[in-house]
């Protein structure tokens, strides 16, 4: 039985640890394959495969520069990971929050310590 895709929208196709070393290089300018391959140490055939699949979920465009073929990256598709991500920062910022308020109890002097028995001095 064939396997069903698995890369069909940007969430997984950024799953994929290799694709977001892709996307990171892609991001500082554009490179063709041979670029990425020298610069990722990865082979041919497997950057060749992840930036198609990149391609197919608009996350990477190609134009053709003399018989070069140079890919750039197009972040519209990551919006939608960037507006569901979100959803989550107001409970990073409560957790972080909760990490400074023990922060500066662990701060204190240790004349405001409580002692072995709970009682401040």
């Amino acid at each position: 039985m064939a396997r069903a895709a698995t890369t069909t929208d940007a969430f997984n196709a950024v799953a994929e640890p290799r694709r977001r070393e892709i996307l990171d290089a892609l991001a500082q300018q554009e490179r063709s394959v041979g670029e990425l391959v020298e610069l990722l140490h990865v082979a041919q055939p497997v950057v060749s495969k992840h930036l198609r699949v990149l391609r197919e979920v608009g996350l990477v465009e190609v134009r053709d520069d003399g018989r070069r073929r140079l890919y750039r990256t197009d972040a519209r598709p990551l919006q939608e990971i960037h507006e569901w991500a979100g959803r989550f920062e107001r409970l990073w910022e409560e957790r972080f929050a909760l990490i400074d308020e023990l922060l500066d109890e662990m701060d204190e002097s240790p004349d405001d310590r409580p002692d072995a028995r709970g009682e401040r001095p």
